[in-house]
């Protein structure tokens, strides 16, 4: 009786090079290789052909057409449609820097913190904040101005010392 190793010394360098001369890929052929030793030696008794090299043979290349078979099926995913979630690391980024925000309008009188937030979050003129805060236009354009340049000066002294 043929063990294992003898079979697998007698026959590996030629079904390798067969898997090789197939798949024309080594690491591929070392993978039909062992596969087709494997599935030899798990059916040694069912050999149906009249050499032992014609059956390795033909395991092996059933094998490289499974293989054939499957990448067939396979379609190389494009990345044409990103996903247009933030990642994780952008929503933190976006949360901290909405905390700095709403923590240097808090530090500022209400009437600052007022007129720019009709200004900015409403989109209100400034004629309409100036009649609702009963200021000037010009007073009411200042104030925006000035929460402005607040925000503007935490948002750098943030870059420079974080």
């Amino acid at each position: 009786m043929l063990t294992f190793q003898e079979l697998y010394e007698s026959y590996a360098s030629e079904i390798y090079r067969f898997a090789l001369w197939l798949s024309g890929d080594r690491s591929e052929a070392e993978d039909i290789t062992s596969e087709t030793f494997i599935r030899a030696w798990v059916r040694f008794s069912a050999i149906r052909t009249e050499t032992l090299k014609a059956y390795l043979f033909t395991i092996a290349r059933n094998i490289f057409l499974d293989q054939l078979r499957k990448r067939k099926n396979n379609v190389t995913l494009r990345d044409i449609y990103p996903d247009p979630a933030p990642g994780p690391d952008r929503v933190v980024e976006t949360h901290l820097e909405i905390q700095r925000v709403l923590s240097v309008l808090q530090s500022l009188p209400e009437i600052d913190r007022t007129a720019f937030i009709l200004r900015v979050q409403h989109e209100l003129p400034y004629i309409e904040i100036a009649r609702v805060l009963r200021l000037s236009l010009t007073a009411t354009k200042v104030k925006v101005h000035r929460v402005r340049k607040k925000l503007l000066a935490a948002c750098f002294s943030e870059e420079v010392n974080g």
